[in-house]
């Protein structure tokens, strides 16, 4: 891992950007923004080098500047389970703007990335200064939790099939490429981290994405390519999954 001081976006505008692309950070005003992005620091990681670990303390919000890593921790039969991929414009961490709670999880590369980091004693200091940003950051962490708690309880009574399809279209929507025959997407996870991913096992994963690939919803392509056929059908079918 290597560190460098600033966003290594290039200039000033670079950094704002980096900090423009975090939700809890969207409501804030342009000089808030630049005052923020003043604060970060780059760091990058090489392919399965760990960027955090389950039970560490970590300094601060760690912003994904580029690449993509994959968030995990273990469960009580020792297994992993992946709780979110991250790329670009994603960020973890934010808990310990405000706190100093350990890690409830790990951090691992997944190809070589760039994170822009925000110490927080640095953080605390600007809001010292700006306590109306503090404020802000508050009601959109607020929201981000209200999120994930009904994501975690729609997750857990659902099938395997609507889990891959949800899995599928979070990825299209963050990595698809429209092509004239539908939408390429290539998953930054094997078989086995997409079973981990959704909580199934590796057999399942393979049978429920042949199955979608039967019904005409998708077209399996070499190594992790995925051809999405038909989005708008996928998303009817994980409509009724959630029903």
């Amino acid at each position: 891992m290597a560190l460098t001081g600033g966003c290594g976006c290039g200039h000033q505008d670079g950094h704002s950007l980096c900090v423009s692309r975090v939700p809890i950070f969207a409501g804030l005003e342009t000089g808030q923004l630049v005052e923020i992005a003043s604060l970060i620091r780059q760091r990058t990681y090489r392919r399965g080098e760990f960027i955090a670990l389950e039970g560490s303390q970590p300094e601060g919000l760690n912003i994904v500047h580029s690449g993509r890593v994959k968030v995990f921790n273990y469960t009580p039969e020792g297994r992993e389970q992946i709780l979110y991929v991250f790329s670009t414009g994603d960020f973890f961490g934010e808990m310990n703007l405000l706190g100093q709670e350990p890690l409830r999880y790990s951090v691992e590369a997944l190809e070589p990335t760039r994170i822009c980091q925000i110490r927080r004693d640095d953080f605390r200091q600007l809001v010292r200064k700006n306590p109306d940003i503090l404020l802000k950051v508050a009601e959109e962490l607020s929201l981000r939790l209200g999120k994930m708690e009904d994501l975690v309880l729609a997750m857990g009574g659902l099938d395997a099939k609507t889990r891959v399809i949800m899995m599928l279209l979070e990825f299209s929507r963050k990595y698809g490429q429209k092509q004239a025959a539908g939408k390429l997407v290539t998953l930054p996870l094997g078989r086995e981290g997409l079973a981990n991913y959704v909580g199934v096992a590796r057999e399942t994963i393979s049978r429920k994405l042949h199955q979608l690939q039967d019904e005409g919803y998708i077209k399996l392509l070499a190594g992790r390519e995925v051809l999405i056929l038909d989005e708008e059908g996928l998303e009817r079918e994980q409509n009724k999954g959630l029903a």
